[in-house]
């Protein structure tokens, strides 16, 4: 774990000076992660590739505003995330959006979901409206709460909390319908 945070920390400093090979290096090593939090909020495939090179473009230019080259994957998941989230307010209009959501309810999960596979689930992801997309995925994948949600996407709390659960249920149902046309 020590060499590979002394490895990083030298490919950092050295795309910092510029070094293309060291920039293609922290492309490799976190281009995927980035790219799969980018299709978990945009939705498809195209828009991740627009935000996840976005996103590289944002760290490599402002990499020398990041004190702590061993943070490195952290810091660039933040751009990610923030970058995802500047396309949502463009796309997602939320008042149409709070006045069309429902009252959920908690629900248990039980054992409807136990051998459901994650293409699956990442298919019921994709498929989620924007507005609930981008709570869930914010919420349930990348531990936000819905106070920096609300901050982050110009939107109540409650409103957050209420675009949860309809993700939630919205899952349950589009994941329900699948396993039984998969199972």
């Amino acid at each position: 774990m020590e060499q590979a945070t002394t490895i990083l920390t030298a490919m950092v400093k050295k795309a910092r000076q510029g070094d293309e090979d060291a920039k293609a290096w922290l492309y490799r090593q976190y281009s995927e992660t980035m790219f799969n939090i980018c299709m978990r909020m945009a939705g498809n495939k195209v828009n991740a590739e627009d935000l996840l090179q976005d996103a590289f473009i944002k760290a490599f230019t402002n990499l020398s505003q990041l004190k702590q080259p061993e943070i490195f994957g952290g810091w660039l998941r933040r751009i990610t995330v923030i970058e995802c989230l500047r396309h949502g307010k463009r796309t997602i209009n939320w008042k149409q959006l709070d006045d069309e959501r429902q009252s959920v309810t908690e629900d248990d999960p039980g054992p409807w979901w136990a051998d459901i596979s994650m293409a699956l689930v990442n298919e019921a992801i994709r498929e989620l409206p924007n507005g609930c997309r981008q709570v869930f995925v914010l919420y349930a994948l990348e531990d936000y709460r819905h106070q920096d949600i609300a901050k982050e996407l110009g939107i109540s709390e409650s409103t957050s909390k209420s675009q949860y659960q309809r993700a939630r249920q919205l899952l349950k149902d589009q994941l329900t319908k699948k396993t039984v046309h998969h199972g």
